[in-house]
């Protein structure tokens, strides 16, 4: 069986000359090209690469964040990340990837990294998936069989339904499995946690109120609707707020 390769590069003829020396090799196969990290997972999810050649330094959404997110996949592909720059090498240690290569990539050193990467380790994607290019700007969820970006400055509020997390967004709703205690660990500059099941968005909600059996709510903006704050949280709730 070929290796499946997928190339990340925002520059043209990076993407080009690396596409070119992956068609040379023997038992590996180009599987597509994408010019950014939101369409390397877009791609990901669809074409199901086995390896990513992922450019470090991208506009909008860096190689470490889209590390990230591949790591999260259902089939998590080994990522080599690319770099022009020694000292991004050892962010992508940090980031416990598969390996990396520095531009302008040699024939000789791509073959060795495709080879060490068929088997990414359970350690590897542990360590890219726990956080360790710093908070999302975006979560990814699966619709069907592709990948939707959801815009972090766009959730209202993430509360947790048994083995499932509902994200409540500007757009609607989308399920994803990530336990509420990681989402709130990884955004605790933007959410506060209102009750054991929920997490809100600071900036999203729109006053702290009492309903009219009492209970303290947080109310939503736009008419988002209103979440339950539990007594043991209201103290700090509404601490964070006036913040």
């Amino acid at each position: 069986m070929k290796l499946r390769v997928l190339v990340v590069d925002d520059e043209p003829l990076a993407r080009e000359r690396l596409s070119h020396l992956v068609e040379e090799l023997p038992e590996v196969e180009l599987a597509g090209v994408a010019a950014s990290g939101e369409e390397a997972l877009l791609l990901a999810g669809r074409l199901k690469p086995e390896v990513v050649l992922l450019d470090i330094r991208m506009p909008g959404m860096d190689g470490l964040e889209a590390a990230h997110h591949l790591a999260r996949m259902p089939e998590p592909p080994a990522v080599i990340f690319t770099t022009a720059f020694e000292q991004h090498a050892l962010a992508a240690f940090d980031a416990q990837a598969a390996g990396y290569l520095l531009k302008p990539v040699r024939p000789e050193k791509l073959q060795e990294a495709l080879e060490r990467a068929r088997r990414p380790t359970r350690a590897q994607l542990t360590r890219i998936a726990d956080g360790t290019a710093g908070p999302r700007t975006r979560i990814a969820v699966r619709a069907r069989d592709e990948l939707r970006l959801i815009p972090i400055e766009n959730v209202l509020c993430f509360i947790a339904e048994q083995k499932y997390t509902t994200l409540r967004h500007t757009g609607g709703d989308e399920l994803i499995e990530e336990p509420l205690k990681a989402l709130e660990e990884e955004f605790a500059s933007r959410f506060v946690r209102v009750h054991r099941n929920s997490l809100v968005a600071v900036a999203h909600v729109e006053c702290l109120e009492r309903d009219a059996t009492g209970h303290q709510v947080v109310r939503l903006r736009s008419g988002a609707g209103a979440l339950a704050v539990s007594r043991r949280l209201a103290t700090e709730v509404a601490k964070r707020l006036r913040g």
